[in-house]
């Protein structure tokens, strides 16, 4: 039997506020498999939010397990969830996220440089992702000249150049135009394609139905978890 890439148990997140302790998720589990497309959905206040960080390791569960790619990161140190971070996940954020004053070269390769590549090595498959991407003549811009959809694709480039175990996108089009966020999500379809795993956090119904499964959550319980029918080619 393949072990998921993703395997959650009982997982809990309680936060304090003042003397109360307020549970934001609820004994939730699932389980991802590799090369699975997934979409997070819920509105405000259902958790997926916290859950997103969790998944991402910017967060520890209070309680339950997490296992990413055969390793049970629940009680891993702030360091080892910054190594866990850069190895096994890549990140896309609606608002980009890219240092200002340097090139789309220079933020993709940012990653290789504390994973410690020599610089060679660094621009090689800086070069080798923008192109991917489509944004082969674009390596020596910066982000304020290229526009919201070409900066969205330096950051999937960046998430990319690691060749991580998963792809984490929050809202990744929520800045963008419709034209332009059929665009991105057309990448992460061709990305998903090439054999990559993709968690989509999003509330809006035409990103999700990208996924080949939407997990649905509501007052920090999964509410359902479903393949989405409308694409037949899910294996």
């Amino acid at each position: 039997m393949v072990e998921p890439i993703i395997n959650i148990e009982s997982l809990v997140r309680n936060f304090r506020l003042g003397n109360q302790e307020i549970k934001v998720l609820k004994e939730i589990s699932f389980s991802i498999q590799k090369n699975e497309y997934v979409a997070l959905m819920g509105p405000s206040g259902s958790g997926k939010s916290t859950l997103m960080n969790l998944l991402g390791c910017l967060d520890t569960p209070t309680f339950g397990k997490y296992v990413l790619n055969n390793q049970d990161v629940s009680k891993l140190s702030d360091d080892e969830l910054a190594q866990i971070r850069n190895k096994e996940i890549g990140f896309v954020f609606q608002t980009f996220n890219l240092l200002p004053r340097a090139t789309a070269l220079d933020n993709v390769a940012l990653p290789l440089i504390y994973a410690g590549l020599p610089k060679d090595k660094r621009i090689e498959r800086a070069m080798q992702v923008l192109t991917e991407v489509g944004l082969s003549d674009r390596v020596m811009h910066k982000p304020n000249e290229l526009s919201g959809g070409q900066r969205q694709r330096v950051a999937v480039a960046r998430a990319l150049v690691n060749s991580p175990s998963i792809i984490l996108a929050d809202e990744p089009t929520g800045n963008l135009d419709s034209t332009t966020s059929n665009e991105i999500m057309g990448l992460f379809d061709a990305i998903h394609k090439a054999g990559n795993t993709i968690i989509v956090v999003t509330h809006e119904e035409d990103i999700a139905k990208h996924a080949h499964r939407i997990i649905r959550l509501m007052d920090g319980n999964i509410e359902s978890d479903e393949l989405n029918t409308e694409i037949t080619s899910f294996k």
